[in-house]
């Protein structure tokens, strides 16, 4: 048995009939920009989920319907790129091509576990509270005020600890030997 779907039709936006009008498109400009298959499609998708999401503020008499949604694709292209020059080891961690080939281990791997050591060890020469500010937002890469939440200070305290925390990290691997 075949189920036919049921247009999801909100407010004036009709889903399925505007991802057939521009979904190929929309996937495209993101392929354009991105260079990643993968990456162009959760674009696409996030675009329509959004749009969906808020039908309601979708003002037919300001603009078109494809100009709305690429405005949507914009924006969050806009977001991809900023993700990535925020967080540029990420792509390394999910780029295809490392997997396929990754090679013996030579002195990049080396190096790379001799600068996490040297890391490793000048954190634990700075101060907890520096320390833990470092760790969770440029290790782990979450937001600033999440982290400040958790640990219940504000987020310009937080922003505080890790520009000291930073200058002390930098102070400490100077003690260690290590050259910028």
């Amino acid at each position: 048995m075949v189920r036919q779907l049921r247009p999801v039709v909100t407010g004036v936006l009709d889903v399925p009939a505007a991802y057939a009008a521009h979904g190929p498109e929309l996937y495209r400009f993101a392929l354009r920009h991105l260079g990643d298959q993968g990456a162009a499609q959760d674009v696409v998708q996030e675009v329509f989920l959004r749009a969906w999401r808020s039908a309601g503020s979708y003002d037919p008499g300001l603009s078109s319907l494809r100009t709305w949604l690429f405005a949507i694709a914009r924006n969050l292209l806009v977001d991809e790129a900023r993700r990535g020059a925020a967080r540029p080891w990420q792509r390394q961690l999910t780029d295809g091509a490392q997997l396929d080939d990754p090679g013996p281990p030579g002195p990049a791997l080396e190096e790379r576990v001799v600068d996490a050591w040297v890391v490793e060890e000048a954190l634990r020469r700075i101060g907890a509270e520096h320390r833990a500010a470092i760790v969770e937002t440029h290790l782990r890469g979450r937001p600033h005020a999440e982290v400040a939440a958790e640990l219940g200070v504000p987020v310009g305290t937080l922003r505080s600890r890790v520009f000291y925390g930073l200058k002390a990290l930098r102070l400490a691997m100077q003690e260690m030997g290590v050259e910028p």
